[in-house]
């Protein structure tokens, strides 16, 4: 590890604690629930564009994605192509109704609170069921984030993985539990950038130093059918489950609380318009280059580095960049790992004080109470997320955010889309659509994804959207006033 790379990470995570610093400093003149886990609702388009897409975008498109392409070719794309089509989809079809219906259902500021908030009943079981499902698979997601934090630092410095893993772990908990919402979003703001010039500076200089004097061409031998996007080469059995199941990572768009929140704390209407176009275009850029990256890798290194292709990224920069620009650079994958933990804590530790805590164990809790309910959640949940990532047994980083994203998208991706568009959907159908959307997704990744190769998430998405239609045409039909207020919130704004 060169001195000047270490200097740059040392500043980069100084400017992550000052932003948790500032906002805290902020938040006591800003109190309340409402501030904390969603920022006042007041959030600049740009900021909460680019926030959604870095919460999103952890390690995987920096190290995974570009690895895999690396060894294996193009047929590795099409969970890029699910992702952009879902994104795009999200921001249009979701992005608009959600904030509204959020506001017009009293004033939501979680998912689950608006799931019960749209029914206009008191029954809480359907918000303590989705705050369970949130604890459960936000440990694993934010367990991704934290072994990404300590690959990097593992293999940039080569320091002692678990050490880098609590080091990586105590800076995100520090500025979420300082910050909140505020916090994560400017800081993800940022990273979104830093993510954003890593990727399209790397490839480009890459580039121009092949076209040096001094360079000498790699011998390379490239597996059979490389630059075909079809595995095999043909269109097969195993081809079009391939593509099923990358095209299926678009639907967990539809289901993800720390980016649907995202949505729903955007000021105006004029600045989801600004956002829709800035998150699209963030996203597709980044895919892009994720995959420009592996391609010019590829050419850069040639075959040397199968067997740690992960490492592309951290080798290209290094290659090609004086050490200081190097660390700059590298920083960004530390960047997509804690833009998704801490946005991840923050929407669980959200759901736990709004949707648990205070409805169930104090109805009474004040403000104040209802902030440290929260970000002692931020704590229990980061421990046992560090625990997870520590064990010697713990998936790869890709495993663990597709088993995350999957559980996630099946569990609520058909709740938020009907709730959306269908004002027939009744409480019973949706409280049952998510405990079976959740059931088949573990189920089938259990049981049936080694066999068939099918992505869990398409299976599971399906018997929840079934289930929550026919759940719902055998109970009772809504209320006039909910269905009322549907009508109401389908009007898009004048703010």
């Amino acid at each position: 590890m060169n001195n000047y790379e270490l200097i740059a990470f040392i500043v980069y995570f100084a400017l992550v604690i000052g932003v948790g610093i500032y906002f805290f400093i902020k938040s006591k003149k800003e109190a309340g629930e409402k501030a904390y886990f969603l920022g006042g609702r007041n959030m600049n388009g740009l900021v909460a564009a680019l926030s959604a897409g870095a919460s999103d975008m952890s390690a995987w498109v920096l190290m995974g994605l570009p690895g895999a392409i690396y060894l294996n070719g193009f047929s590795e794309i099409w969970i890029s192509v699910g992702l952009l089509i879902g994104t795009v989809c999200a921001w249009i079809f979701v992005a608009p109704r959600l904030r509204r219906f959020s506001i017009q259902f009293n004033d939501s500021i979680t998912i689950p609170q608006y799931l019960t908030n749209r029914f206009k009943t008191e029954n809480k079981a359907l918000q303590i069921i989705c705050a369970v499902i949130f604890v459960i698979a936000y440990c694993i997601y934010a367990a991704s984030s934290i072994k990404a934090c300590g690959t990097l630092f593992h293999s940039v410095m080569g320091v002692d993985e678990k050490g880098a893993m609590i080091a990586a772990s105590t800076i995100i908990v520090v500025y979420t539990f300082l910050g909140g919402f505020n916090a994560v979003c400017w800081t993800d703001f940022f990273q979104g950038l830093l993510m954003l010039a890593a990727l399209m500076i790397a490839p480009i200089i890459a580039v121009v130093a092949m076209q040096g004097a001094g360079f000498v061409s790699p011998s390379d031998v490239l597996p059979e059918h490389y630059y075909n996007v079809l595995s095999g080469g043909t269109l097969n059995k195993a081809s079009i489950i391939t593509i099923a199941s990358g095209l299926g990572w678009g639907l967990g768009y539809l289901g993800m609380p720390h980016i649907l929140v995202r949505y729903i704390s955007i000021k105006s209407e004029k600045e989801m318009k600004k956002s829709r176009i800035v998150g699209s275009c963030w996203t597709g850029i980044i895919l892009v280059m994720a995959s420009v990256v592996a391609i010019v890798g590829r050419k850069y290194f040639g075959d040397a580095l199968v067997g740690n292709e992960s490492s592309i990224f951290i080798s290209m920069v290094r290659a090609v960049f004086p050490a200081l620009i190097a660390g700059v650079l590298l920083s960004a994958i530390l960047a997509a790992s804690m833009s998704t933990a801490d946005s991840q804590l923050l929407a669980s530790s959200s759901a736990f004080a709004s949707d648990v805590y205070k409805p169930i164990i104090r109805k009474k809790a004040s403000d104040k109470e209802m902030l440290w309910a929260g970000r002692i959640v931020v704590i229990v949940i980061s421990v046992v997320a560090l625990v997870i990532a520590m064990n010697p047994a713990c998936s790869s980083i890709m495993d663990l955010v597709s088993n995350a994203w999957g559980a996630f998208g099946s569990a609520f991706g058909p709740a938020i889309i009907l709730s959306l568009y269908w004002k027939r959907l009744t409480y019973s159908g949706t409280l049952a659509s998510i405990i079976v959307g959740f059931a088949v997704d573990a189920v089938w990744f259990k049981c049936f994804a080694a066999s068939t190769g099918l992505y869990e998430i398409i299976p599971g998405f399906a018997a929840g959207l079934l289930t929550a239609i026919l759940v719902s045409l055998i109970t009772k039909a809504p209320s006039e006033d909910v269905i009322s207020t549907f009508e109401e919130a389908k009007a898009p704004t004048e703010d």
